[in-house]
Formats: C-alpha cells, structure tokens, sequence
C-alpha cells in the first residue's frame, strides 16, 4: 500500500476536486449523458478496449493518445477517425498521425456494438473519449467520469496538422505557447506530456538526436550516453525501415506511471520536446515534482485529461452522430 503524508493526501484531493468542479461547470457536457438513453455505451466501449489490450498492450497508448490528436485538431470531435476521400487528405493519413497512431479498429468494434443496442445515439468522439480514459486506467493510471455530450464533425483535413499538434522537435517555449494556444498553463502541459509515459515511437522521431543533431552530424550531447547507445543499436544509422520502434518509456512503457519524469531527470528524455522541460526552471520543478509525487501526477493527469476533453466540442444540433467513424452520414 502506498503510503502518503497528509499534506500529499491533501493536495492530491484538492486535484481530484478540481476535476469535478471542471466537470461540474461545463454544461455543454455531462457525466452521465447516455444514462437514459444508451446505458451500456461505457461497459460496452471498456470490454472493446479490455480485449484489444489483452491481445496488443501497447493499444492503451494509441487511444490515449488518439483523444489528444482528435481534439487538438478542430476540438474533440472524431475528426481523427474520417478516412480521407478524393481530392482531401484526412487528419489520420497525416505525417503525424500515419503510419504511427493505432487503436482505431477498438472504436470501429465498440461503434459497431452500440450501434446495434442503441442507433445512431453515441457519437465516435464521445467513444474516443471513454476509450482514452479506459486506457489510461487500465495501465495503472487514475480513472475519472467523462463528461459527454459530444457530436462528431464532418470535417477531417491533413493541413490543419500543422500549427495544433506539437512536433518532437518543439522546445519549451513552443510547446508551452502551442498549449496556451489551447487554454492550457504551462504546468498543464508538462503535465500533459507525461501522457509519453505509455506507448512507443518510430525511429524517425528523434534519429537526428543521434546521428545529426542540430546538423552537426554528432549525437545530442544532453542525451545519456548508454541511452543513446542502446538507442543507436535499436536504430541504425541510414536504416530505411520506416516501422522500427522504441518505447518512449523503457522501463516501463504499459504502464501509466512518473517514470517518465524520472527518465527526463536522468537525460533520457527521448524527444527534444522532453529533454527541452529541464531547460525552464519552472518546467524543470514541475518534472522533479512530479517523479517525487507520483500519485498527485495521476491526479494531476486526470485533472488535464477532463479539461482537453472540452476543446472545442461539438453539442446540441451542431454536427452529426456518425453512423460509421470512418466517414460522414451521407
């Protein structure tokens, strides 16, 4: 059992409190949405991600992950699931989201089973959304009530990438203006990158930190050399093989922990926009407070994962209820 101070307990219901007061006063959304009208919509989409994580734990990450790509591109609204249509690239067949974002066969099955109880009522965004949290849940993290209410949009456009997601290469000072950009503090967002806790990434994310970083053809000298080392022989110089992947957390890359922040503290922060929050002394802080606190991480984590939740949603009239993820009503 873990232990904690009172002051710890304290701060860590205070988080745990602020996470209802945002849920509370979002009235676009409510905890409880589907009770009388789909009741079964959040049993149905957790058995959907308990079953694809038995078979491929690494699911967890892609569907967190895929909440955080749908709603900072255009608000959470399930435009991330649309497959691109002639003459339009979608967000999914983006440079950031293809070939490395996963999970989408988990909302296809759990849309398919709610189709058939409850038609034409849930909306994929508000499925996305409950898998996000299922997954961050079912990998250790801490599970929280998500609002609901969310219509899907009909608009999915690959150039919109650009400018509302945070590429590796970002620093400090880029991520904490793209967050503000979102309505999040810079706390929130180093809070939002422990979301890295989980999950892997392709080679070419970070292969310029080894071999030509800031175009000096040497490795990035704040990375740990025996990282970098186990790093390099994972990701051989001039290999072409575009689907070779590392964890993003080596030690302990299923489970939603602070071990990322450990990991950045030790220089093995494997992107540049890890690395980069030890060079602010506030962002610094945050990352050493976090490894020393990690249940007030979670709760912190959960916190944010409320608020990125109402980027933008869509309620009401406005959009539709897709019938199938993948495409708009016709």
């Amino acid at each position: 059992m873990i232990k904690m101070s009172p002051r710890k307990l304290t701060r860590v219901f205070t988080i745990l409190a602020v996470v209802l007061f945002c849920q509370s006063v979002h009235s676009q959304l409510q905890i409880g949405f589907y009770r009388d009208t789909c009741s079964l919509v959040e049993f149905i989409v957790k058995e959907e991600v308990t079953k694809a994580f038995i078979k491929e734990r690494g699911v967890a990450a892609g569907l967190m992950r895929m909440h955080f790509h749908d709603c900072f591109v255009r608000g959470c609204d399930g435009s991330v699931l649309l497959d691109s249509t002639p003459p339009s690239t979608a967000e999914k067949d983006s440079f950031a989201n293809n070939p490395s974002l996963r999970g989408y066969e988990v909302i296809d099955n759990a849309k398919a089973r709610l189709e058939a109880v409850c038609k034409g009522v849930v909306s994929c965004a508000d499925i996305v959304a409950f898998a996000a949290r299922d997954s961050i849940e079912i990998t250790g993290g801490l599970g929280y009530d998500v609002p609901a209410g969310r219509r899907d949009g009909r608009t999915s456009l690959a150039s919109e990438i650009i400018g509302n997601l945070p590429p590796p290469t970002f620093n400090v000072s880029q991520l904490t203006q793209m967050f503000a950009k979102k309505g999040f503090t810079q706390e929130e967002m180093v809070t939002l990158s422990g979301g890295h806790t989980i999950g892997r990434s392709h080679c070419t994310s970070f292969s310029n930190r080894l071999y030509n970083f800031s175009g000096t053809d040497m490795q990035d000298p704040s990375l740990d050399p025996r990282y970098a080392a186990m790093l390099k022989q994972q990701c051989p110089q001039g290999n072409k093989d575009t689907n070779l992947v590392v964890p993003m957390n080596p030690s302990s890359p299923s489970i939603t922990d602070a071990g990322y922040y450990v990991d950045i503290l030790a220089n093995r922060g494997l992107f540049t926009s890890d690395h980069t929050l030890l060079t602010n002394p506030a962002t610094a802080n945050q990352v050493t407070q976090n490894a020393r606190n990690p249940m007030q991480w979670r709760a912190k984590f959960a916190a944010a994962m409320v608020k990125m939740g109402q980027l933008e949603v869509l309620t009401g009239t406005a959009g539709e209820i897709r019938a199938n993820c993948r495409v708009i009503n016709g």
